[in-house]
C-alpha cells in the first residue's frame, strides 16, 4: 500500500504540484485569518473551506474553476447559518442534516460543479457540528471563509495555476437515466437512508460525536457509482482510520497543541491527502485521521478515548453506506462496468480516427482532446472494477479476468498515445496501409461493444518499420485479445450483479 501511495506514477508531477499547492493555499488562508484577528474556531473554518475548495472544485477549465469557486459561498453561508440556528433543536437539525445530504448526493448530475457546491454544503453543516457553532458566531465564520476562498484563489489561478498549460481534461458524463433510472437519484436516497442509520447509531455511541459517523456515510459515497465501489471504499475508510489513530495518538499527543508543530504536523497532514487521494483512499484516510487528531489537540480536546470513538463512529458510518446499497435501490456493479468499459472501448475508437486523419493531412483532426477523454474513462473503469481486483476478493477467476481486462485496456491507451505522438509529427508520413488498419480496429471495437459478431482470433502481423502503422497492429491485436475476458463465458459475467 506504501509503494502504491508514494511510488506510483506521477507523470509530469501533477499530484506533487497539486498537493504542494494545496498546502501553500491552506497555509495562506490560515495565515491571512490569523492576520485578521480571527478565532482559533474561525481559522480552521477558514482552512477547512480552502481544503474544500483547492479539493472538490474540478471543473475541465481554468474558467470553470473559478466560477465554481465563487458559487461555493452562496451555498455554504445559506447552510451554515441554517445548522446554527437548530443547533439546539435536535430533531430539525437531524432532519436538515439529512436533506442537505441528499440533495448534496442529488446535485452530482450537473457535473463536477454539482459535485463541488454539493460538498461545500455537505461540509458546511458538518463544520458547525464539529466547532459547535451558535448563530453569534456568523459574522466572523463568514469572513474567515470568504478571506479564506479569496486566498485559495489567489494562489490557484493567479499565483501557481498550472493547469493554463495543460489541455482540459475530459470529464465523463455520469451514465443516462431519468427518475429513479437516474444513477445519482438512487443514490441520493441510499446516502439519505444510510446517513439515518448512521445518525440514530452514531447517537447512541456519542450525543457529542455523533456527526463523525454521518460523515463517514457522506464521504463512502462520494466518487462512487455502484454498491461495489461504495463496499471497497467503506472497508478502505475504516482501514485507513485505522491506522491513523495510533500515528496520530504518537505524533500529536506529546505535542500538547504547541501551534508550530501542531501546524506542521497538519500541513503534512493536507500534503498526504492531496498526494494520496488519486492512488489510495486508504492513506488519504490515514492522513485525513491525523490531520484530525492535530486540529482536536489544537483545540485541546484530544486525548486516546476521542480517537477510538472517531474510530467507532466511522466504522458506524461506513455500515450505514453498506446496508444502503446493499438493500435500497441497488446498483450493481457489472452494469456500471459494462457501461464504462463500452465508452472507454469507443473512445479508442474515436482517438485513433483522429490521429489516422491527422496523419492524411487534415489539419482540423487532433487526437489530444480525445486522449484526455480516455484516460478519464479508464480512470472511471479501474474505479468500478476496484471491488473485483481487490486483494481480498473471493472470487479468484474473475479477479484475474478483470486484472487481464485492465491490462488490455491499458495497452491499447498506450498504443494510442504512441500514436497520436507518431500523428503530431509533422514529418510524419502517410502510409496507405493505414485505411486498413484502421478499418479493423473500428470493427474490433464494434465487436466488442455488441454491434457485430465477436472477433475469434487474435490476427498476426509481420513486423513493420512504419511507427504508426505499428501501433495500429498492437491496439488491433490488444482489442481481439479483450474479447476472450469479456464475451467467451456469457454464463460467468465479469463482475457479481
Amino acid at each position: 500500500m506504501l509503494r502504491k501511495a508514494f511510488v506510483s506514477r506521477d507523470p509530469g508531477r501533477m499530484r506533487l504540484r497539486f498537493a504542494c499547492r494545496a498546502v501553500l493555499g491552506i497555509g495562506l488562508a490560515v495565515v491571512v485569518c490569523g492576520l485578521a484577528g480571527h478565532s482559533l474556531v474561525a481559522a480552521i473554518t477558514g482552512g477547512l473551506a480552502a481544503l474544500l475548495a483547492l479539493f472538490t472544485v474540478t471543473d475541465p477549465t481554468v474558467r470553470g474553476q473559478a466560477v465554481t469557486t465563487a458559487l461555493l459561498p452562496a451555498v455554504g453561508f445559506p447552510v451554515l447559518a441554517l445548522a446554527a440556528l437548530l443547533h439546539d433543536h435536535p430533531l430539525a437539525r437531524d432532519t436538515a442534516f439529512l436533506a442537505v445530504m441528499g440533495a448534496g448526493v442529488y446535485a452530482r448530475r450537473w457535473g463536477p460543479r454539482g459535485h463541488s457546491l454539493g460538498v461545500f454544503a455537505f461540509m458546511a453543516f458538518f463544520t458547525t457540528q464539529f466547532l459547535h457553532t451558535l448563530p453569534g458566531q456568523l459574522p466572523e465564520l463568514y469572513s474567515a471563509v470568504a478571506l479564506s476562498l479569496l486566498s485559495a484563489s489567489a494562489v490557484r489561478f493567479g499565483l501557481w495555476c498550472y493547469e493554463r498549460r495543460l489541455t482540459a481534461p475530459a470529464v465523463p458524463a455520469p451514465p443516462a437515466g431519468t427518475g429513479l433510472a437516474r444513477i445519482t437519484t438512487r443514490q441520493a436516497v441510499q446516502a439519505v437512508t444510510g446517513g439515518a442509520v448512521a445518525l440514530m447509531a452514531g447517537q447512541l455511541m456519542s450525543d457529542q460525536r455523533w456527526y463523525w459517523a454521518v460523515g463517514a456515510t457522506w464521504w463512502v459515497f462520494v466518487n462512487t457509482a455502484s454498491r461495489g465501489e461504495t463496499l471497497v471504499r467503506g472497508f478502505r475508510r475504516v482501514l485507513g482510520t485505522l491506522i491513523g489513530i495510533p500515528v496520530g495518538l504518537a505524533v500529536v499527543v506529546p505535542l500538547h497543541g504547541a501551534p508550530v508543530p501542531t501546524a506542521l504536523v497538519v500541513a503534512a497532514g493536507v500534503f498526504g491527502i492531496f498526494y494520496t487521494a488519486a492512488v489510495s483512499y486508504t492513506w488519504m484516510m490515514f492522513s485525513v485521521t491525523v490531520m484530525a487528531g492535530a486540529l482536536y489537540g489544537s483545540l485541546g480536546v484530544l486525548d486516546p478515548g476521542l480517537l477510538a470513538l472517531r474510530l467507532g463512529e466511522t466504522a458506524v458510518g461506513a455500515l450505514g453506506a453498506m446496508l444502503a446499497v446493499l438493500c435500497v435501490l441497488p446498483v450493481t456493479t457489472h452494469a456500471t462496468t459494462d457501461a464504462w468499459i463500452q465508452r472507454a472501448l469507443r473512445c479508442v475508437h474515436a482517438c485513433t480516427e483522429e490521429a489516422a486523419a491527422r496523419l492524411s493531412g487534415s489539419a482540423a483532426a487532433d487526437p489530444a482532446p480525445r486522449i484526455a477523454e480516455l484516460e478519464s474513462l479508464l480512470g472511471r473503469v479501474r474505479l468500478s472494477l476496484a471491488p473485483l481486483v481487490h486483494p481480498l476478493s473471493p472470487l479468484r477467476a474473475r479477479r484475474a479476468r478483470a486484472g487481464h481486462v485492465l491490462a488490455l485496456l491499458d495497452e491499447c491507451a498506450r498504443e494510442v498515445r504512441g500514436l497520436a505522438s507518431v500523428a503530431a509529427d509533422p514529418e510524419a508520413s502517410h502510409d496507405a496501409r493505414l485505411a486498413a488498419a484502421c478499418w479493423r480496429v473500428e470493427n474490433a471495437v464494434e465487436a466488442l461493444t455488441g454491434r457485430t459478431a465477436v472477433a475469434s482470433a487474435v490476427p498476426a502481423h509481420p513486423a513493420v518499420a512504419e511507427p504508426a502503422l505499428a501501433h495500429l497492429h498492437s491496439l488491433e491485436r490488444a482489442l481481439a485479445e479483450l474479447a476472450a475476458p469479456l464475451h467467451s463465458s456469457p454464463g460467468a459475467p465479469l463482475v457479481t450483479a
